[in-house]
């Protein structure tokens, strides 16, 4: 007679075989409204260019990846078996096709394309779904390009490889290879942010640019990369450098990897310290502007931060709906349960707002007037500062509305967990955006005249908007004090700059829900205490798997 104890009911079918992209309504009507005045073919190029990416984040084989990038971590080799030292780092195989899916798929390559950051910000937050930890070398390549760019011969030479859709593997001369990936050293252990502490130094070979370095780095993020953007103490000051992990002649740069960082999330990718010991650069920009030469770099990786927060939040988010969908309890069906779905309507709030704010800086940098230029200069610190930090809070929600599943690492939720807090701190954390923010106040007065225009697009369709706006005018006048306020200010902008935009883009249920809570004051401390007269139900339909 065949055994009956452990048949299973009452489980939620595997979320696997969907499309990530097609499927998040926020996300795909975000790009089309950004691409409304492009036309219909370059619409229909990349609706289909995502769709495709979307279809392979939803796979069971891309999730399996995933699984295995995490559970078989990186390996640091520092000798080989004769006992030459050769610093590599040794990655699962489903680590190689997780980043070559992405470099194939365009991630790296947003500065030539038309709309180029648009569709390379959709992809980023659809692909990074399927497996967070391989963004980071996908990132610093494709912020590399900006300041490599204040050295047009460099860019000349390494642009094509950076913007490659092709995947090398393995370290060899930059020359040899099809396609090549970046990374950054500039975090030292006596400074951290503050990176005009670093004391590594840089030697002039001759008047060519060729430098010779010498000191260490605390954080060195995918040391596999084939070359590197660092900072170093030159004679005209603290200077932006170029080191490749393999010189022209084939033989290995110096660039000794002292250890692989045992981080609590991100397990997958390699972060490490490493040492240089008369390492072989070319300098990138002028001597003493190292800070204003990689800026540009550190921006661009900020807004990555920002797009790889909404991304986890989105999947969080989907796997709660899909759970709630499907799982019974007290009687009913999780979804239709009034408390239930002011939890999962309150996560899909913060899931849209975050989305469509990322989009909505992925498509200023596409267009790159003054006026956008200057509305970045703001709105990227604010929301690097502010969606990073939502992120850990509702992931842990959601991972709650799984129950005692949600704990368990098969269900994936403890990986998106650990991964959550940890875009808050790369690129600088929050206090660093938080006073960044105050240094633009002060020093740029075109940035804040530009995100208040951009927020002042919906004057007068919301009176809790309009509300909050009068008060964080009140604020910005206020200067006592405001650097111990400062986290304050940078919250009310960030949330006055989504409620604009879903005021004035998400439908009217969404956007009503946003300001009554974020804006109106009618909302508690945790996730699930929206005001009750809201439509509830109709937040969170948007915010299930369209076509499910």
């Amino acid at each position: 007679m065949a055994a009956t104890t452990h048949t299973v009911s009452n489980q939620p079918p595997p979320l696997v075989g969907y499309d990530v992209y097609g499927g998040d309504r926020a996300l795909s009507e975000g790009v089309a409204r950004h691409l409304a005045s492009a036309d219909p073919e370059l619409l229909g190029e990349v609706g289909r260019e995502l769709t495709l990416l979307g279809t392979a984040a939803g796979s069971a084989q891309a999730q399996g990846w995933g699984v295995q990038a995490n559970e078989y971590p990186p390996r640091l080799r520092t000798h080989d078996r004769y006992g030459n030292r050769v610093d590599e780092v040794e990655f699962h195989p489903a680590w190689h096709r997780l980043l070559g899916h992405a470099v194939t798929s365009g991630l790296t390559d947003a500065w030539g394309r038309p709309a180029g950051h648009l569709r390379r910000a959709a992809g980023f937050f659809v692909w990074s779904q399927a497996e967070a930890g391989h963004g980071c070398p996908v990132s610093m390549t494709h912020a590399a390009v900006p300041a490599l760019r204040t050295d047009p011969e460099l860019a000349a030479e390494w642009e094509p490889r950076l913007t490659s859709h092709v995947y090398e593997e393995g370290l060899r001369p930059a020359g040899q290879k099809a396609g090549v990936l970046f990374g950054m050293g500039m975090t030292e252990k006596q400074g951290g942010s503050d990176v005009r502490a670093n004391t590594t130094a840089a030697v002039p070979l001759d008047a060519s640019g060729e430098y010779l370095l010498t000191g260490h780095k605390w954080f060195c993020s995918a040391p596999m990369c084939d070359g590197f953007l660092v900072l170093a103490q030159a004679p005209g000051g603290l200077t932006c450098f170029l080191v490749p992990r393999v010189l022209p002649d084939g033989t290995r740069n110096a660039f000794a990897i002292q250890r692989l960082k045992d981080k609590l999330g991100n397990r997958s990718n390699a972060s490490s310290e490493v040492e240089f010991d008369g390492t072989w650069a070319r300098r990138v920009g002028e001597e003493g502007r190292g800070v204003r030469t990689i800026i540009e770099m550190v921006a661009a990786t900020r807004l990555d931060c920002v797009i790889g927060s909404a991304s986890l939040m989105r999947q969080a988010l989907t796997q709660a709906v899909h759970h709630a969908e499907h799982r019974s309890a007290f009687g009913a069906v999780l979804l239709d349960q009034p408390l239930m779905r002011n939890v999962l309507a309150d996560l899909a709030l913060e899931s849209e707002a975050a989305t469509t704010l990322t989009l909505r800086l992925a498509a200023a940098y596409d267009a790159g007037t003054d006026q956008e230029r200057a509305f970045l200069r703001l709105a990227v610190p604010v929301a690097k500062y502010w969606v990073t930090k939502r992120c850990t809070p509702m992931v842990a929600e959601a991972l709650e509305c799984l129950g005692g599943n949600g704990y368990v690492e098969d269900s994936g939720m403890p990986r998106l967990l650990r991964e959550s807090p940890l875009n808050s701190i790369w690129e600088g954390s929050g206090n660093v955006q938080a006073l960044d923010v105050l240094r633009a106040l002060q020093r740029e007065p075109q940035a804040l005249n530009a995100f208040l225009q951009e927020v002042g697009l919906a004057r007068g369709a919301d009176h809790r908007l309009d509300a909050a706006v009068k008060d964080l005018l009140t604020d910005l006048a206020d200067l006592e004090g405001i650097e111990a306020r400062a986290r304050r200010v940078v919250e009310r902008m960030a949330l006055v700059l989504q409620g604009s935009l879903l005021v004035r883009w998400a439908p009217p249920q969404v956007a009503d829900a946003f300001c009554a809570s974020r804006l109106g004051g009618d909302w508690g401390a945790a996730f699930g205490t929206l005001p009750h007269s809201l439509d509830l139900r109709a937040v969170v339909e948007r915010a299930r798997i369209a076509g499910r």
